[in-house]
């Protein structure tokens, strides 16, 4: 009889290792001047999406600014902790699933990347005004039950500089928060980033630069997918934690996944299908990875009819073949 009982332990073992993995089929869920209604979520359902990434925001002047400046009266709803809430909210009430993932936007739109003090006193200064800015979402995440939690974007020399500043920030969160946790790395600065021990998943804002063709093949972007896939795969190994693609996407235009993180006004020639193909191609080649873990398209507007559409060369998939993808892909992903 025990025997018995050790078979039947091993193989309900094997079975339930065997079970897929729900992956988290997201959107990035953009904040707009005013509050969402149902009109504005039913778009999403309709996808078939499980999770949205809601982001509030906070500015700075500008690259060497301290001052994080988070939750007034100057920003549209949607960027602030009462709009935060409002969206998230709705979009749980509707059975979605929520990455509250606050931001910093510098005047401009230059890179938060290249964030960096020129003192010892800016520097502690922007670590108390982004803590209170961190903390304040993080309390947010916990009161509104977010399944998610990402303490940051892009912040690469931020990051460098103050190393221990994001272990203190992470045990302070931690005290807040208590569902799982990421941080939002750049494609190109993923490797580097120091405490993914101390995180849920790793992060990844995956703009990685794919063909150089006008109008790539799948077969091209697969192809220049595997030397970052394999890479993603040995960070993944080696801290034991998945991958989350905290945002991905491609816009609808020629050479889309050439540099695949421009965001200027170009006027490069409208190209819907290399955007629909370069997903299609995400979605085939990474959702069947036990290491990774889903992700969050780049990005989703509220008022759905008046977005995107066959003259946009933008990022948003919607009113474009893309949101098709996206469709039928989450749909059998359910």
């Amino acid at each position: 009889m025990k025997r018995l009982g050790l078979l039947f332990l091993g193989l309900l073992q094997l079975t339930c290792s065997s079970q897929p993995v729900d992956k988290i089929n997201g959107i990035s869920f953009v904040g707009s001047r005013e509050e969402v209604n149902q009109g504005h979520i039913d778009p999403v359902i309709a996808i078939h999406a499980n999770y949205a990434a809601v982001m509030p925001f906070g500015f700075i002047r500008s690259l060497d600014s301290p001052n994080v400046i988070f939750d007034t009266d100057r920003q549209w709803y949607g960027e602030t902790r009462a709009g935060a809430k409002q969206y998230i909210e709705l979009l749980k009430k509707n059975g979605i699933k929520i990455m509250l993932k606050p931001q910093i936007w510098v005047w401009r739109g230059e890179f938060t990347g290249d964030i960096a003090m020129k003192n010892e006193k800016d520097w502690q200064t922007l670590e108390q005004t982004y803590k209170d800015f961190i903390l304040t979402y993080a309390k947010l995440a916990q009161e509104t039950q977010a399944a998610v939690y990402c303490i940051g974007t892009e912040l690469d020399e931020f990051i460098k500089n103050r190393p221990g500043f994001w272990s203190t920030l992470i045990t302070e969160v931690k005290k807040v928060y208590k569902g799982k946790l990421t941080y939002a790395a750049n494609w190109d600065e993923y490797k580097r980033t120091p405490f993914w021990s101390d995180l849920d998943y790793i992060g990844v804002d995956a703009y990685f630069p794919l063909s150089e063709a006008r109008n790539p093949t799948p077969e091209q972007m697969k192809e220049g997918w595997q030397k970052w896939k394999s890479a993603m795969q040995e960070v993944s190994d080696q801290y034991q934690t998945p991958i989350l693609f905290t945002e991905f996407g491609y816009r609808s235009m020629d050479y889309t996944a050439k540099k695949p993180w421009l965001v200027d006004q170009n006027q490069m020639r409208v190209n819907l299908d290399a955007q629909a193909k370069a997903l299609q191609v995400v979605f085939d080649d990474f959702w069947k990875e036990e290491w990774f873990a889903g992700g969050f398209v780049w990005k989703w507007f509220i008022h759905h009819k008046r977005s995107g559409g066959a003259g946009d060369n933008r990022f948003t998939p919607q009113n474009k073949p893309a949101e098709r993808v996206i469709k039928e892909f989450f749909k059998t992903a359910m």
